[in-house]
């Protein structure tokens, strides 16, 4: 599947607020733990790749990432599946290392075939992402920026985890 994805710093309560006049649909807040994963054979760092396992309600999602795709945005392939805690002994067996884990509390929210998030990351602070699942979704989402009066220069196209290894180095 395809993501289409757009992240930037904010304000969440002044972000929340605008939302709702916008009519922004809340789904749920949820606290979630990545953790992300060394390859074994290939830097994910030059390829531009990552392997993450998501912990959320007591779930377990193992996410792949393929290289992002345009100069905008974050769009890359993304292949998810549910997965059991038994994930993190697969990976160590086929010497997949850890590189590091990130939570957060996140506040789900959907406009049109938009998902909206806002992000309390752990050791970075507030943020703002917005998701889309085809290249169709790109302009909706810029349009929606707008409308929340965000400024296209203000585009982060880091990982959380790229960006919480720039604060740690």
């Amino acid at each position: 599947m395809l993501e289409v994805e757009i992240k930037v710093r904010i304000n969440i309560e002044e972000v929340k607020g605008k939302l709702s006049k916008l009519g922004a649909k809340f789904i749920k807040d949820e606290h979630q733990l990545d953790t992300y994963f060394y390859h074994p054979c290939r830097d994910f760092k030059k390829t531009d790749e990552a392997l993450r396992v998501r912990a959320v309600s007591g779930k377990y999602l193992l996410t792949y990432k393929g290289r992002r795709l345009d100069s905008q945005t974050k769009t890359r392939e993304e292949i998810e599946i549910e997965v059991d805690n038994k994930i993190f002994d697969v990976l160590k067996a086929l010497t997949f290392s850890k590189v590091r884990s990130i939570e957060k509390q996140r506040s789900f929210y959907r406009w049109d075939n938009l998902k909206i998030f806002l992000d309390k990351v752990e050791g970075l602070g507030e943020f703002l992402e917005i998701e889309g699942d085809s290249w169709q979704s790109k302009e909706k989402i810029f349009q929606f920026l707008e409308e929340l009066g965000v400024q296209r220069n203000r585009l982060i196209r880091k990982s959380y985890l790229e960006l919480i290894e720039e604060v740690l180095l």
